[in-house]
């Protein structure tokens, strides 16, 4: 197409100029007239080409500085640099790399214009924070990956500020609780100001939120101080109350006065236990009595024995005085003290007590002949009860007996009730209660030797029963043989005290009875049915006939 056109410039150029020379002819101009007008055409053209050649010049140069400016944008953009056509023209070449440019140089506009908003939000969070900017260089334009980091940054300081200000508003409004509870006043500055703040905090920052804590700390303390006085003013009034007597209508009225703030509520028992104090004054005689109540609760419930108690000489004393109750109440505070400490233990020693004086009211129950004649089943309730009891008390005395081993190894001192040790204490509960047994066997048989003296002396009646008497008369005289085996420990002692006991016991004015003790001493198992232990009954009563006999045959004799 180029050449086309090149080739028709050049034919209408030679046709312009052979017109112009035949016009010059025609015309008669003269030769030098004609140079002239000749040489105003050359000059035309010249001014052409000069003009043409200029454009090209500038025309590459604006190319150069495109292509410059497109290659420090795209190097400050972190983009790929443009690749040019091949086969353009230098106009077009010019225009693409005009639009290319611009699209960078908006790029580049936009990217500067986030950066300056991120880092005016950056501004405004570290003013509240107190934070430093964040580190990017104000003068270079960001890549996308950085303004990206930048607003992950930015989203981290919003959650933080909103965490502070969350744990900013709570603080306060604990603060402002723990202050209106404790009437709570403070006069500096930094305090004021903190309570001042509204819910837009201005000031989020570490060293603001450590002094609000501070502050709540110090009074979550005084508020925990204040709540131990009033809980050892009020164990102190009820002390107070239980020694003095109080009647239930004052104790109520102390509890209508316990209202408002906690300053308030402790002037009102700091005030009560002033007055009780000043009234235990007046009434020493009472609250010292009161006292030595409940020490002498705490003795028993430690086993004291009466040593024990003697030894703390103040009980005694009857001159009564604000020492002697100090004392008093100091003596009271160990016990307790020591009973708390040793509770489970002294709990089985109690619990064993009970369960040896259900024992012996079983044993009474045995030896009463008129249980035979009760009706409604009572007596096969009572066997299984007996049955019950005689379980759990083995397995009581087994595992309290471990409790103790334990304790006295590790206090390296005996466990001792009523004076004595606890082991040495139940083997002789046995022996009182075997002694016991064969006194009442002895006054038996001393009875009914006595009777067939009489008979003897005066005649004998008939031993024939009456229609009256029936066939459980005779078993109503027996007195039931069945002992019951509770532990090792009450076996073993039985066994060691009947070599000891097998010997002449004297009892009303030295009669004797050799034959009854040397009868062998056996614990018998509780029967478990109630056939079984009629069968029992039976056979230990066919065994008293014989032995009351060779002892009427000895009298006799």
């Amino acid at each position: 197409m180029s050449e086309v056109l090149s080739m028709e410039s050049m034919a209408h150029l030679h046709k312009t100029l052979s017109f112009l020379q035949d016009l010059f002819e025609s015309v008669g101009i003269p030769e030098d007239q004609r140079l002239e007008r000749m040489e105003v055409v050359k000059n035309l053209l010249d001014m052409i080409t000069a003009e043409e050649e200029d454009k090209r010049t500038r025309l590459l140069e604006s190319i150069a500085l495109h292509r410059k400016q497109l290659d420090s944008l795209c190097f400050e953009l972190n983009v790929e640099h443009f690749k040019e056509e091949e086969g353009l023209t230098m106009l077009q070449l010019e225009k693409d790399l005009g639009i290319q440019l611009e699209v960078r140089l908006k790029q580049k506009e936009d990217r500067m214009h986030e950066l300056k908003r991120l880092q005016e939000q950056d501004q405004a969070f570290c003013e509240v924070l107190h934070t430093s900017p964040y580190s990017m260089d104000r003068g270079s334009v960001p890549s996308l990956e950085e303004l990206d980091q930048f607003r992950g940054y930015l989203a981290t300081l919003a959650e933080t500020k909103a965490c502070r200000q969350e744990e900013f508003i709570s603080a306060k409004k604990q603060i402002l609780l723990l202050m209106e509870e404790l009437d709570y006043t403070s006069d500096t500055s930094a305090v004021k100001d903190i309570l001042c703040e509204d819910e837009d905090i201005s000031d989020l920052s570490l060293e603001k939120l450590a002094a609000l804590h501070d502050l709540l700390h110090q009074l979550e303390v005084l508020r925990a101080e204040n709540e131990i006085v009033c809980e050892e003013l009020y164990s102190q009034i009820q002390n107070f109350w239980d020694k003095l007597q109080v009647p239930y209508e004052e104790r109520e009225a102390l509890a209508k006065l316990m209202t408002g703030s906690m300053l308030k509520r402790r002037k009102v028992l700091q005030s009560e236990a002033d007055r009780l104090e000043e009234l235990k004054i007046k009434n020493l005689k009472k609250v010292i009595e009161t006292v030595r109540e409940e020490l002498a609760l705490y003795w028993e419930k430690c086993f004291y024995s009466q040593e024990q108690r003697e030894a703390f000489a103040p009980y005694y004393v009857e001159n009564y005085s604000e020492t002697l109750l100090q004392l008093h109440d100091a003596e009271v505070v160990q016990l307790k003290h020591y009973y708390e400490v040793h509770r489970e233990l002294f709990e089985s020693v109690h619990k064993w007590k009970e369960n040896w004086k259900l024992f012996l009211e079983f044993e009474r129950k045995a030896s009463d002949p008129r249980r035979f004649t009760n009706r409604g089943g009572n007596l096969l309730k009572e066997e299984k009860q007996r049955a019950k009891l005689q379980k759990t008390f083995l397995k009581l005395e087994e595992e309290l007996k471990a409790q103790i081993e334990l304790w006295e190894h590790k206090y390296s001192k005996d466990f001792v009730v009523n004076g004595q040790k606890f082991m040495e204490y139940v083997m002789e509960q046995w022996e009182m209660h075997r002694l016991e047994k064969e006194k009442a066997k002895q006054e038996r048989h001393l009875k009914k030797n006595q009777q067939i003296e009489v008979e003897m002396f005066y005649g004998s009646t008939s031993g024939i029963p009456s229609k009256k008497e029936g066939s459980g008369s005779k078993i109503t005289g027996k007195v039931l043989k069945s002992y019951w085996n509770i532990g090792s420990l009450g076996q073993k002692m039985l066994n060691t005290s009947q070599g000891e006991h097998n010997r002449t016991i004297d009892l009303n004015n030295g009669y004797s009875q050799p034959t009854l003790l040397q009868r062998s001493f056996q614990i018998h198992s509780v029967a478990s049915t109630y056939s079984e232990f009629v069968q029992e009954f039976s056979e230990v009563s066919k065994s008293d006939d014989n032995s009351e006999t060779l002892n009427s045959t000895s009298i006799e004799s």
